[in-house]
């Protein structure tokens, strides 16, 4: 009897504690939680960002990220940045001059790709291979630039690159490519205060964007890279050089 007794109590202690099976079936419940909320936020930004961007087909967004973003800042920044001014103009009442000089210098290949320019991705990874000291070749195709303007804050970081590139495929799935570049041709930033080329042309040189020239429309081209630094009205040796290396092919370019 006694040896009856121990076996079942032997097997009655072997048995896994009910606390423990709580234990393990609230941790699955809280796992299942926290994987669904996960994928509901997946679908929600998913569904945010296609709207987001489907929109641009019918209409001009009132603000952007780089906006917001700025207002924030000078809330509690002492020393304050203008905010940007900004005129809207159709892509049809802007210079063919401008929009050329635009594709010469930042985009040559703007109407082949489909956001990603590969060979100037390519260029750009062999030279930083090549001479690691060296200042990194650009490579951002006018819809990358896009997606910064509308989408995305100023400071560089991954997690930056990763939405860009999101944002990018986006644009050019659901955008021609006239409507981005007249998206682009009215957000880019054109300096301190300056949003868009109408204002920019305003401005630099007292016109509006429909009558830019070749020369001062490569100026503005020439200072897209760093228009804080530069300035097309008073341009610097090396502005000059980017201007006639602009203007050399703007008669390829065609929109």
């Amino acid at each position: 009897m006694d040896i009856n007794r121990m076996k079942k109590k032997s097997k009655q202690t072997a048995k896994k504690p009910p606390k423990a099976k709580e234990n393990k079936n609230l941790f699955q419940r809280v796992e299942g939680w926290i994987i669904g909320f996960l994928i509901k936020l997946i679908i929600i930004f998913l569904l945010f960002t296609v709207a987001q961007v489907a929109l641009l087909k019918i209409m001009n967004p009132p603000v952007t990220v780089p906006m917001i973003t700025l207002w924030i800042t000078n809330l509690f920044a002492s020393e304050k940045e203008a905010m940007p001014r900004h005129e809207w103009r159709n892509i049809r009442d802007i210079s063919p001059n401008l929009i050329r000089a635009v594709m010469s210098g930042e985009d040559q290949r703007f109407m082949s790709h489909h956001g990603f320019d590969t060979v100037e991705m390519d260029k750009a990874y062999k030279e930083l291979v090549g001479n690691k000291k060296s200042r990194p070749r650009g490579a951002s195709t006018i819809t990358m630039q896009l997606a910064r303007s509308l989408f995305l804050w100023k400071e560089r970081s991954y997690a930056r690159k990763g939405l860009e590139a999101y944002y990018t495929v986006l644009l050019e799935l659901f955008l021609p490519k006239t409507r981005i570049m007249e998206l682009y041709l009215n957000y880019v930033d054109w300096g301190t205060g300056v949003m868009g080329a109408e204002y920019a042309s305003q401005k630099y040189f007292k016109i509006s964007a429909g009558k830019l020239n070749e020369s001062q429309s490569a100026a503005l081209a020439a200072v897209l890279p760093n228009p804080h630094k530069w300035k097309p009205n008073n341009p610097t040796d090396y502005i000059r050089g980017r201007m006639d290396d602009i203007m050399k092919y703007m008669g390829d370019m065609h929109l």
